[in-house]
């Protein structure tokens, strides 16, 4: 084979592994966002408090929130409710390492309020994506 059919062969073959690295990275991101958090979908909120943070992601109708921690890994009292519009809210409260939730709702296109707590500091969003 010539110099010519050599130097087309490996770039071919280069081309075809970025492509195929990129496409891995493409989809495999996503599931590892989702993976930290729990909740599907686009994050849209995040409410940040001196022990931790909520992170509110919506997806269609429905939203859902996680409530982590600074320093994860320590068990201690954390909580995270959503609540929609006119509705009850939905609530996970106990003593976690990582996380608290994912908790969700369907709130279609009613206004949500969003709060979360980490020991003693917590953050409340007042009613939001409405």
């Amino acid at each position: 084979m010539d110099r010519a059919g050599v130097t087309t062969r490996r770039r071919l073959a280069l081309g075809t592994a970025v492509l195929s690295a990129a496409a891995l990275l493409a989809v495999g991101l996503p599931q590892e966002a989702r993976a930290a958090t729990g909740c599907p979908g686009r994050k849209v909120r995040t409410l940040h408090f001196a022990t931790g943070s909520v992170l509110v992601h919506r997806r269609g109708g429905q939203v859902c929130a996680v409530t982590v921690p600074k320093k994860p890994g320590t068990k201690r009292q954390m909580s995270v409710s959503v609540q929609a519009r006119g509705g009850r809210a939905v609530v996970d409260s106990g003593r976690f390492a990582y996380r608290a939730g994912p908790v969700t709702v369907h709130a279609g296109k009613r206004c949500v309020r969003v709060t979360g707590k980490v020991s003693r500091s917590s953050a409340g969003s007042g009613w939001i994506l409405c």
